[in-house]
């Protein structure tokens, strides 16, 4: 029972972090977003990447899953895919983990 409970304890729970992404993300923005996804993903923990509409950018999904498509190319050395993209309201999400 001991070592056990010691076991657990030195283990960390892995947590969902949550990285919100808007369409319009500069370059330079998108740059640093993803070395925070990366630095998440090297503690072990998942991440939920999520792009979100405003106004009238909802008559433009295609333009978030494009976006997904991109930044999932941009993490394939470091993720694996592991949800794949859902729409829920105004968000596209998916989550990834480390290789």
């Amino acid at each position: 029972m001991k070592e056990q409970q010691k076991s657990r304890r030195s283990s960390k729970q892995s947590e969902l972090k949550q990285m919100r992404f808007g369409l319009k993300i500069g370059s330079g923005d998108l740059e640093i977003k993803l070395r925070k996804i990366r630095a998440f993903l090297a503690e072990g923990h998942k991440v939920r990447i999520q792009i979100f509409y405003r106004g009238r950018e909802m008559a433009h999904k295609e333009l978030g899953y494009d976006m997904i498509n991109r930044i999932i190319g941009l993490l394939e050395d470091d993720a694996v895919v592991e949800q794949q993209p859902q729409m829920a309201g105004r968000n596209l999400s998916i989550v990834v983990r480390s290789k």
